[in-house]
């Protein structure tokens, strides 16, 4: 009785974040985290406010996300999170770290959601999209972002989050959860540059080594795979 009417509530008080979110913040001190960003583009686009580009990551990969990026570089960032009930709880979590979001999807007020992801980018700020959310398959790209980085002529840069030890929660994408002193990895991959007025075939391509890139910087392997 209690679970079905929690599931009924589509929007919590926004103070309920605020706890999990400072644990969060102090789980992420203990935490050791290694950069690989061969091409250092971490630092390129934090000093360089104008420069923006289209962030993918792995669904799966999310929950350390916020904090391990600094302020500055959160505050010009926008997440395209899912306009189910699962994802205003997500889209909330996300706002106590200075994490603005666009709501939708690709099978979601897809049309829409593309229009407020180019509005965003035109505005300055960097758009990042889970490509292969809200329901998968994992690990498979959409090509919503890849449309948007031809329209808009921006790059799309692949963003990896592994841990060495994790719990993987029995959902569609095996959510990962990294364990007490786990060490993370965040893994920059390198800028696709997508050329525009694509033809049906080339954005499949393209769309093909985005997701490439993707599943490289997030050490996926086949076996992975759903």
């Amino acid at each position: 009785m209690i679970k079905k009417h929690f599931r009924e509530i589509k929007k919590l008080p926004d103070w309920l974040y605020w706890f999990p979110a400072r644990m969060m913040m102090l789980w992420r001190a203990f935490q050791h985290v290694t950069i690989v960003d061969p091409n250092g583009l971490l630092e390129e686009y934090r000093h360089a406010p104008n420069r923006v580009c289209i962030i993918n990551i792995w669904h799966n990969r999310l929950l350390m996300l916020p904090p391990i990026f600094e302020l500055p570089l959160r505050k010009r960032t926008v997440a395209v999170i899912s306009a189910s009930r699962d994802g205003q709880y997500i889209a909330d979590f996300a706002a106590q770290f200075g994490v603005k979001s666009v709501r939708g999807s690709s099978t979601r007020q897809g049309v829409r959601v593309l229009h407020d992801a180019i509005k965003t980018i035109k505005g300055g700020c960097m758009v990042i999209f889970t490509p292969d959310g809200p329901r998968g398959p994992r690990y498979h790209m959409s090509k919503g972002p890849i449309h948007i980085a031809s329209k808009l002529g921006i790059p799309v840069v692949a963003l990896g989050i592994n841990y060495s030890a994790y719990w993987a929660v029995k959902s569609w994408d095996g959510f990962r959860i990294p364990k007490p002193w786990a060490k993370l990895t965040l893994v920059i991959g390198n800028e696709v540059h997508v050329p525009p007025d694509l033809t049906a075939d080339e954005l499949e391509h393209w769309r093909q080594v985005a997701e490439d890139e993707l599943n490289r910087a997030s050490r996926v392997e086949p076996k992975d795979y759903l």
